[in-house]
């Protein structure tokens, strides 16, 4: 059974990935930081039997560590870095910055995803499809900046997207792809009730993309609907 671990799946577009998967008759790993409160998450596992939550707090490198060691006879086909979070409010130029929360978001937008990845090298080099995805954001794209805040958000964005597209070059020797995604403006608790589109529309525009891989395209940075986005 071809099979995915996804971070973050508690709720938004991680909780739609499991779903998605899960009708597609894929194996899932879901994982989030409190299981006993992730409800809808629970009403998918006992809908689908090929769904298994296990708790995870990407920011928690024994944890990490543990999962990987608890998986490390499976082999992972599609490695999903979805969790991510938004600490911040725009604020004067003026106005003190939570260094604290900068550091958080880094924690858990940048080296979350690495330290996951890392971990399940071994996991994916023995599947077939061999991939890793990072959930990002066209706000960390340098080019496409044109206005002013959410710099702890933006700039974790754009460390994580030079991190993959440098670990891109690292897994390649294995067979290993890595892809970027800008899902687009979701109606989730972060992208609000005003975002033009669901999280139903945006997983299935990424999946299709996931579908026609291939290692030519391993480090590149996609929108949901396929266009490239530049760094």
């Amino acid at each position: 059974m071809t099979s995915v671990l996804i971070t973050g799946s508690n709720r938004g577009l991680g909780l739609e990935w499991c779903r998605q998967y899960a009708q597609a008759g894929w194996q899932v790993f879901a994982t989030c930081r409190y299981p006993d409160e992730a409800d809808e998450l629970a009403r998918l596992a006992d809908r689908y039997r090929a769904v298994r939550i296990h708790q995870l707090d990407v920011t928690n490198a024994g944890r990490i560590v543990a999962l990987a060691e608890e998986l490390r006879e499976t082999p992972i086909d599609l490695l999903l870095n979805n969790a991510g979070v938004y600490t911040e409010k725009y604020l004067p130029l003026n106005a003190p910055l939570n260094y604290d929360d900068w550091a958080y978001t880094f924690q858990v937008n940048t080296m979350g995803p690495l330290r996951i990845t890392k971990a399940f090298v071994e996991s994916l080099a023995r599947s077939e499809k061999r991939l890793v995805v990072a959930i990002t954001s066209h706000m960390g794209s340098i080019a496409e900046i044109d206005s002013p805040g959410s710099y702890f958000y933006r700039s974790s964005k754009a460390a994580l997207n030079a991190v993959m597209k440098g670990l891109s070059l690292e897994l390649k020797p294995l067979n290993i792809g890595v892809l970027l995604f800008h899902p687009g403006w979701v109606g989730t608790r972060m992208g609000g009730t005003g975002a033009p589109l669901t999280p139903e529309e945006s997983v299935r525009g990424m999946r299709k993309l996931i579908d026609k891989f291939t290692l030519a395209d391993t480090g590149r940075f996609f929108r949901y609907d396929g266009t490239e986005i530049p760094w």
